[in-house]
């Protein structure tokens, strides 16, 4: 199977990241995509996803497969190693509910501002940016994570040291990688979020993730 992306980019980390944990990586051939050529808008790609997004997995048959959520359902129940998406049907959403929170409270609020109050990816690809709404979406971000920073100290309470519970999960893949983007695009963590900034700093020493 091959795997369209771009190293180091939120989504494609978050794809990254689910192989390594399932111990997968060597099982994918990487493509990589030329996104500040243009090539994700060119129609070989389009093909594949009309999206125009990063990452695309593309099976042995020939089936293509974009959206990271999707992706990493198929990585998680295509490889052996421990779930990432949960077992049981409470498990299963309440990781799912998390990751969605994570992509829209905070990885893709972070890529709102980025690609529409600052310069983002340059004028040849931001052609239709809007400032007012990319700053309303960075207090969206930083709003998700004081949500988080929350949600980790209610669960430290519990014992429970990942964003669903008690095992790592894509939902915490997720966040990090939101949480990675929002340093790149100057989005510091609040202060007060201690137990979120401490999340992160473990989450990062993780082998998959490091």
């Amino acid at each position: 199977m091959k795997i369209y992306d771009v190293a180091n980019f939120p989504n494609p980390a978050r794809v990254r990241i689910a192989l390594a944990e399932k111990n997968a990586t060597d099982k994918v051939t990487f493509i990589p995509v030329d996104v500040m050529a243009g090539e994700h808008r060119q129609a070989a790609f389009l093909a594949k996803n009309p999206a125009a997004g990063v990452p695309v997995l593309e099976l042995d048959d020939g089936i293509c497969i974009a959206e990271c959520s999707a992706i990493s359902e198929y990585i998680d129940h295509a490889f052996d190693g421990p779930s990432l998406t949960g077992q049981s049907p409470t498990e299963r959403a309440v990781i799912n509910m998390l990751m969605r929170r994570a992509e829209f409270m905070v990885l893709d609020a972070v890529g709102a501002y980025f690609h529409h109050a600052t310069d983002g990816l340059g004028p040849e690809l931001e052609t239709h940016q809007n400032a007012a709404w990319g700053n309303q979406q960075k207090q969206t971000a930083l709003n998700g994570m004081m949500y988080f920073n929350q949600l980790l100290e209610d669960n430290a309470k519990q014992k429970k040291h990942y964003v669903a519970g008690n095992e790592f999960s894509v939902a915490d893949i997720t966040l990090f990688a939101g949480l990675a983007f929002a340093d790149f695009a100057g989005v510091a963590v609040p202060d007060n979020c201690d137990q979120l900034l401490a999340w992160q700093s473990s989450t990062a020493s993780r082998p998959s993730v490091a």
